[in-house]
């Protein structure tokens, strides 16, 4: 009688693979969603100094400023259509995590001087993580920037 030997994983190797792979999704997942807050944070905060710097060349080249932050820059106006943002006359609330206004770019002209200037401000992060970071990563050492009047030196 030729018997056929049968091939095949007994149950306790499958249980222990399973737990491996159960140990090393329990690493992995927590990884993968900090890596993609990250790069939102980062993305937020490009947008916000590019946009800045938008608002900064465009005063420069129109020889002042207008009151809708879509029309001086672009990037602006970009997180204003994904929701990251919201414009309003001379100012863009900026969203990270649950805060609606964790960092606000302003735009002020002081009517005796003509003196335009640049803001950019931090909101309580109410303890937002997300918010945190995206203060922590701006430095707003640059700011209040003046954009046009008698005081701006080129």
């Amino acid at each position: 009688m030729n018997r056929s030997a049968k091939k095949a994983f007994t149950m306790i190797e499958l249980v222990f693979v399973i737990v491996i792979l159960g140990i090393l999704a329990a690493v992995a997942i927590p990884k993968i969603s900090a890596t993609r807050t990250d790069a939102e944070i980062s993305k937020l905060a490009h947008n916000i100094m590019t946009g800045a710097s938008e608002i900064a060349t465009y005063a420069v080249s129109q020889a002042g400023v207008d009151s809708n932050f879509s029309v001086m820059s672009n990037a602006m106006h970009a997180m204003d259509e994904q929701g990251d943002a919201t414009l309003s006359a001379n100012r863009a609330d900026i969203k990270a995590g649950t805060v609606s206004n964790c960092v606000v770019v302003t735009v002020t002209t002081d009517a005796t001087t003509g003196v335009d200037t640049l803001n950019i401000t931090f909101n309580n992060d109410n303890g937002d993580s997300k918010c945190q970071a995206l203060q922590r990563v701006i430095d707003p050492t640059d700011y209040p920037m003046k954009l046009r009047g008698t005081n701006v030196k080129y």
